[in-house]
């Protein structure tokens, strides 16, 4: 009989129902308005949520007219045990994704926070949990800004390490910074700057820390969905796969190029909710 796997990890998604680059927030969009091929986004979101049901439990929030980028739920908020901190936008294109996920966490009696109206903060698309500490990286540069820090040590009870991003192409702090299980890092030294390179260094052991090349980079191999010992990426190098593996991983790659159009990957499309 076959054994069932552990399913100790929970994610929230959204279905690629109204999917598309609409407008240009970020360099990966540019070149790429409304050449969303549909129905390979749905089979490349669903084998996603294929991989990702292999090993964890998946909640869904419905998707919403008007809002294409939903799809990206990673971007939702922050969630620290039945907390959920509501993400505030940079950018008035996303804002009214703020309250459709705002409810999703509230009819589930999650006790849910609001940003401050000045301060934008992009949920756990800057924000991560370190896998081997206790603290939270939180970057900013292109869209949080730094005062979100504050905000999430008060409300959340937070230690965090600030670190800030130099190179548009990675946005977010998801897209090129990864803490995986028992405290390793996969990241990509380049689109920081020296202080948060060396504050990196500082707190995550020489031996813990992956540093990826640019190649790798540039797939979003950092926004990668870890459960467990299985990491889930667009696409990798023999490399990158090799130098997961002798730290204990396997890599599972699964296609998302359609996501990639408009500047996301695995980790966009997932948020981890059992964060403890």
């Amino acid at each position: 009989m076959k054994r069932m796997a552990r399913r100790s990890h929970i994610f929230l998604m959204c279905a690629p129902e109204y999917f598309n680059v609409a407008y240009i927030i970020n360099p990966w969009m540019h070149g790429n308005l409304r050449k969303i091929d549909n129905a390979v986004a749905k089979q490349q979101w669903r084998a996603l949520y294929d991989v990702v049901t292999d090993h964890a439990t998946v909640r869904l929030v419905l998707p919403q007219p008007g809002s294409p980028d939903m799809v990206f739920t990673a971007n939702a908020g922050l969630v620290k045990g039945r907390s959920f901190l509501v993400s505030r936008f940079r950018y008035p294109e996303r804002q009214q994704e703020e309250p459709y996920f705002a409810d999703w966490f509230m009819d589930r009696g999650y006790d849910v926070h609001l940003m401050p109206r000045d301060v934008p903060f992009e949920g756990a698309g800057d924000a991560l949990f370190d896998r081997g500490d206790t603290c939270l990286w939180m970057a900013h540069g292109h869209r949080s800004i730094p005062a979100a820090r504050e905000v999430l040590a008060e409300r959340l009870g937070l230690d965090v390490v600030v670190l800030k991003l130099i190179d548009q192409r990675f946005y977010h702090l998801d897209t090129c910074f990864c803490p995986l299980e028992g405290g390793y890092l996969l990241y990509y030294p380049p689109a920081f700057d020296e202080v948060s390179r060396a504050s990196i260094e500082k707190r995550v052991p020489a031996a813990k820390r992956i540093a990826i090349g640019e190649e790798d980079a540039l797939g979003f191999a950092c926004n990668a969905v870890n459960i467990d010992a299985k990491v889930i990426v667009n696409r990798a190098t023999p490399d990158f796969v090799q130098a997961l593996a002798k730290k204990g991983f396997d890599v599972v790659q699964t296609p998302l190029s359609e996501f990639m159009k408009a500047g996301g990957s695995a980790k966009c499309l997932t948020l981890r909710l059992d964060e403890p």
